[in-house]
């Protein structure tokens, strides 16, 4: 494979300004032998999607302190992990983290595979992980293609196609990019000039290690990429939580259906979430008391607006639905965002009463 002198430029100034990563081996001590961690690449990567770096690390550093190893990780049990997930969002991801640890410790020894065919059948493992896995623990020449490397891509080659029909240009871009030595490094050093440098506003071109072969700086037009077909609107969803404590400070909970959103994590009954104002479904005889307040949450797809109920119940109340959690077993950190701001809501008023 013949280097490219960009690919050589972009290492020089990854030796320098590697960003310090609490699941990162720096080019430094990588220089010097010491290896990645595969868990802890496979780990960052999965916690990463679609999340910001700098609500990652206390994630993963709690995970790692928690779970130092793969093998630990798959013996967990689903609760906690669920729980020490909460608040990170896309709760499917933390599915398939158990799965796809109890995978590697079952069919695999407890050791990642280290090709992108055979990360590939690991669940919850897609294109971009199975090659940022590969690249980054095996130093493997993958193609690694996030949505910085794209914007990256973008500017450097001024591709008009808007996103996401441009992905299959932007990767063959990268990819003739990618050097067969310090491949890792490499993936690593292209995110974190996308990340740093080359930032989807205001940009600094002038420090960039790549300003001189970059066609929109050249063009004074890399406001303008990446390029993207406008979004549609979201639609507005709308549904109920019902808020139960009883006596003794137990507070009526379940846990979600293992399919769809917040799947298998804690939460409050509820209705479903439709166009429609939802019809009134409480989960146990009561007093209900309406709010007056909603929570409005966005997820991908939708926003929600969450109507709020709640009552104080006896001692030997029993529900259709759901179960008393002790209170001494109970924590707010465990539910998701959108749960844990109606709990914010409902705490102050069942407080005050």
């Amino acid at each position: 494979m013949r280097e490219r002198p960009q690919s050589q430029d972009l290492l020089n100034w990854y030796d320098a300004h590697a960003r310090d990563m609490p699941w990162r081996v720096g080019p430094a001590a990588r220089a010097s032998g010491m290896r990645p961690d595969p868990y802890r690449v496979w780990l960052s990567e999965i916690m990463l999607q679609q999340t910001t770096v700098a609500a990652v690390k206390p994630y993963f550093e709690r995970f790692t302190a928690r779970w130092p190893t793969v093998s630990d990780l798959a013996g967990a049990e689903d609760a906690d992990v669920m729980g020490e997930w909460a608040g990170l969002g896309y709760y499917a991801r933390a599915r398939n983290l158990l799965k796809c640890a109890r995978t590697v410790r079952d069919q695999h020894n407890g050791v990642f595979p280290n090709t992108v065919g055979a990360l590939l059948k690991l669940p919850g493992v897609g294109p971009y992980t199975a090659a940022a896995v590969s690249a980054i623990a095996f130093d493997r020449p993958e193609t690694v293609v996030d949505g910085n490397v794209e914007r990256v891509m973008s500017r450097l080659f001024s591709v008009e196609t808007p996103l996401p029909a441009a992905k299959p240009t932007l990767t063959a871009h990268a990819q003739a990019l990618t050097p067969g030595t310090r491949p890792g490094d490499y993936a690593q050093a292209v995110m974190d000039l996308g990340a740093t440098i080359c930032t989807p506003r205001n940009p600094a071109c002038g420090i960039c290690v790549w300003r001189d072969p970059c066609q929109a700086r050249a063009d004074g037009r890399t406001a303008e990429f990446p390029k993207k077909t406008p979004k549609v609107a979201k639609p507005i969803r709308l549904g109920v939580a019902y808020i139960a404590r009883r006596d003794d400070g137990a507070f009526l909970l379940e846990t979600r259906p293992d399919k769809g959103l917040l799947g298998g994590m804690l939460g409050w009954p509820g209705t479903e979430w439709g166009d429609a104002p939802p019809e009134v479904d409480p989960p146990i005889e009561a007093l209900w008391h309406d709010l007056g307040a909603e929570v409005r949450h966005t997820f991908t797809h939708f926003h929600l607006r969450l109507s709020l109920k709640v009552a104080k119940v006896a001692g030997d109340a029993t529900p259709s639905k759901g179960r008393f959690v002790p209170r001494d077993a109970f924590r707010p950190s465990n539910l998701p965002t959108v749960m844990r701001k109606a709990y914010d809501l409902a705490s102050k008023t069942l407080d005050a009463d």
